[in-house]
């Protein structure tokens, strides 16, 4: 029978419960600061990884959000990825080399040519 590990207050992590390793590790940058990501992550979790829980302002009031549903029902969590706006952080895998940005409002992308 296969133990579960705790952490040091004794509470169980998703990686002890299915036994799980990290494979590769790779860097995403956001806000213009690095942030560790593993292969399979999504950019929401890459964030809350880091301790980043907010990173869209809303467009009326400048209210902050983050993840709310987590599975892309809700459109709180959209950042802009390598200078795409509007992409659901929760469903949007991190790649080595992203450059994600807070983003504020309506998140338009600049359309000059």
């Amino acid at each position: 029978m296969r133990r579960l590990r705790r952490t040091t207050t004794g509470a169980r992590t998703p990686r002890s419960l299915v036994g799980g390793r990290a494979k590769d590790t790779f860097t995403v940058e956001f806000d213009g600061r690095p942030l560790p990501a593993l292969a399979g992550q999504s950019l929401a979790a890459a964030l809350w990884s880091a301790g980043i829980l907010t990173w869209r302002t809303t467009r009326v009031s400048g209210a902050p959000r983050g993840v709310f549903c987590g599975m892309g029902s809700c459109f709180d969590c959209l950042v802009t990825v390598n200078g795409r706006p509007n992409q659901r952080a929760c469903l949007t895998p991190a790649r080595p080399g992203d450059t994600v940005t807070t983003q504020e409002g309506t998140g338009r992308a600049e359309l000059t040519v």
